[in-house]
């Protein structure tokens, strides 16, 4: 199917954004009350627990293939970005997170990457890439303040650079039409232009042929279907649940939940909206999902941050303290990251599961 819409119908689409989005934000900051900095207890040392100036809020997980592809690439080398690609071959998940890996280095700088395109004409691995940096790149033109405080001269940026991220999108599909990487790049174009219900419906029937189980395609997506976006909290809760009630063990959907409930409760801090049943069944599906998972997926540990601040809620701290002992150090994660102190926020949770859990 062609991936390019006619530019009037994305213009068009463009204008009711903008107009139904004033106001919106493109990543909320949850904020609460001013607490005392956190402070790194005797028994969380006596742990190995990281102190807060330790923990990385840029980093999800550290990966050497990933991490390795990506360090070469940021200090000009495209060759070990080339090679990790042919490495991980049809692996749809790690080959995804490669790309944003590597995209998000090509949006700072891209010379490594016009040296791999110039090198190697027709590179899927390069295109997928230079797709995806395209999309960062539009949203870095953005900013991530609300609709309300961002200028007309943003926008007119945002919008220009998505729709020519739509031609590297589908030229990426047409070097290698059976990844996925590049269609779920196009999720995040959607969400900037404002796509229509009715053409995700066809995207998302194209990602899930290729990879009808992928953990960041259904995570791209279930952004679109929320309230903050273009769907609400309803469609966002339906897609979640379908998604991980169809789905096999080890394929962390069952996470979507956690994240369809946090992205929708006005007041995140109050425990009663994570002690519900429902709450509690959200998380006890994902806890037995884990085992299944492969060690090196690479959203296994946002899934097991989203469980320890779930599980704090709950005042289940022996199991939210097992999950923070398995990702310390990495806390550019889902929920933190919606912090305004992503360090200090899963710090202070850490060691209410470190003195409960006593």
């Amino acid at each position: 199917m062609a991936r390019l819409l006619p530019l009037l119908v994305i213009a068009v689409w463009i204008f009711i954004w903008y107009r139904n989005r004033k106001g919106a934000s493109a990543r909320p900051r949850r904020t609460a009350a001013a607490a005392a900095p956190a402070r790194l207890s005797k028994e969380a040392a006596a742990l190995g627990l990281l102190p807060q100036d330790r923990q990385d809020t840029k980093r999800l997980l550290r990966d050497p293939q990933i991490d390795g592809a990506r360090e070469a690439a940021e200090r000009g080398a495209w060759e070990p970005a080339a090679e990790a690609m042919t490495a991980i071959g049809k692996d749809w998940e790690r080959r995804t997170a490669l790309v944003i890996s590597l995209a998000r280095a090509a949006a700072d700088e891209d010379a490594w990457l016009t040296a791999w395109e110039a090198a190697r004409p027709g590179d899927p691995g390069a295109a997928a890439v230079r797709a995806r940096s395209t999309v960062f790149l539009a949203w870095q033109l953005r900013g991530a303040r609300t609709a309300d405080r961002t200028s007309a001269e943003q926008f007119e940026g945002f919008h220009r650079v998505l729709l020519r991220a739509r031609e590297d999108i589908a030229r990426a599909i047409e070097l290698a039409p059976e990844d996925p990487s590049p269609h779920v790049s196009d999720l995040w174009a959607g969400l900037g232009l404002g796509y229509p219900h009715a053409y995700m419906h066809e995207l998302w029937a194209e990602i899930t042929d290729r990879a009808p189980h992928h953990y960041e395609a259904h995570y791209s997506a279930l952004q679109y279907w929320c309230g903050k976006w273009h769907g609400s909290a309803e469609l966002a809760r339906d897609f979640a649940d379908k998604a991980a009630s169809g789905a096999p063990a080890g394929t962390l959907l069952p996470a979507l939940r956690l994240v369809a409930h946090f992205e929708h409760l006005d007041r995140p801090f109050n425990g009663k909206h994570y002690r519900t049943p429902e709450a509690m069944a959200m998380v006890d599906t994902l806890l037995a999902d884990l085992p299944a998972v492969r060690p090196d997926h690479p959203r296994l540990p946002e899934a097991r941050h989203l469980l320890a601040f779930f599980l704090v809620k709950q005042k289940r701290h022996a199991e939210a303290l097992e999950q923070f002992r398995l990702v310390d150090g990495c806390v550019g994660s889902l929920p933190w990251s919606y912090f305004e102190d992503p360090a200090e926020k899963y710090c202070d949770y850490r060691e209410r599961a470190v003195q409960g859990a006593r």
